[in-house]
């Protein structure tokens, strides 16, 4: 069994958001790289993103993802399984979601739903968590066996945060989508969570497809130490990139014309009623 790694702290001073974004981008430049990579060896690169409600699942894979090419990089966030799908296999409807040649696949919540979220809240029954987590390491052997690389985060967050977060989408009617009547009822629930989580993570930790937990207290470093993780995963990512002749225009730029009595819509100027 490989030893797993801790979050290093619980509560990190936090970054200024020029700090951030300085780093950020550093990184994403990094993200880039691998994508290049990936293209260029035809590798399959398989990313689960696990975590308590309000750990910050969303934005880190909104930071690994916006400024990589959308074509290479997918955001797999499942609904509720449909009836049909309820009598699947489990594991079936993920498969057709796995990443190709030259592609980098983002589970948002994934499999592990049912060792979370479906137990705690009792929407499986104890022999499915059982079953789950005796095929699990089994399924996930035969996709590192296969060639994908495959790598597992599960992001922790204390109940003070977690509050707070939760607090925020209340009062935010942008973040309001993000606030469930389930995550409401699982409030009550942070201890089973954890009970919950600790079972998944003894079953489910192995050598094939080792768990890293990440302190998510603080998002900005959060985010930032988990991309850092990714990439120092695959160190010897650098493809050399192909050189784009841009020679100049032979002729002034023009200006758009349209043939049809179809006109743009004008941009409005910063503080002009738009009524």
């Amino acid at each position: 069994m490989p030893r797993m790694k801790k979050p290093k702290s619980t509560h990190p001073d936090k970054l200024s958001k020029s700090e951030y974004y300085e780093r950020l981008a550093a990184l994403q430049v990094e993200l880039n790289d691998l994508t290049r990579w990936l293209l260029h060896t035809g590798k399959r690169l398989a990313i689960v993103i696990e975590g308590r409600d309000t750990a910050g699942k969303g934005g880190v894979i909104a930071a690994i993802a916006e400024e990589i090419n959308p074509r290479q990089c997918r955001t797999v966030a499942l609904a509720k399984p449909s009836e049909r799908e309820q009598t699947q296999w489990y594991f079936q409807r993920y498969v057709e979601h796995l990443p190709a040649a030259g592609e980098m696949v983002l589970f948002d919540r994934s499999w592990y739903n049912r060792a979370g979220v479906e137990r705690v809240m009792g929407f499986c029954s104890k022999n499915q968590v059982k079953v789950f987590l005796k095929q699990a390491p089994v399924f996930e052997k035969m996709l590192v066996d296969d060639g994908i690389l495959f790598f597992k985060y599960w992001l922790t967050v204390d109940q003070d945060q977690q509050e707070e977060r939760f607090s925020e989408r209340l009062a935010d009617p942008l973040k309001r989508w993000k606030l469930s009547s389930i995550d409401v009822q699982a409030r009550a629930k942070y201890a089973e969570y954890g009970l919950a989580r600790d079972a998944m993570l003894k079953a489910t930790h192995t050598r094939s497809a080792p768990w890293t937990l990440v302190d998510f207290n603080d998002q900005h470093r959060g985010r930032l130490t988990l991309i850092r993780d990714l990439l120092d995963r695959i160190p010897d990512r650098k493809v050399a990139e192909v050189p784009i002749e841009f020679p100049p225009l032979d002729h002034p730029p023009l200006h758009e014309r349209f043939g049809t009595d179809l006109k743009p819509i004008k941009p409005k100027r910063r503080y002009e009623s738009t009524s």
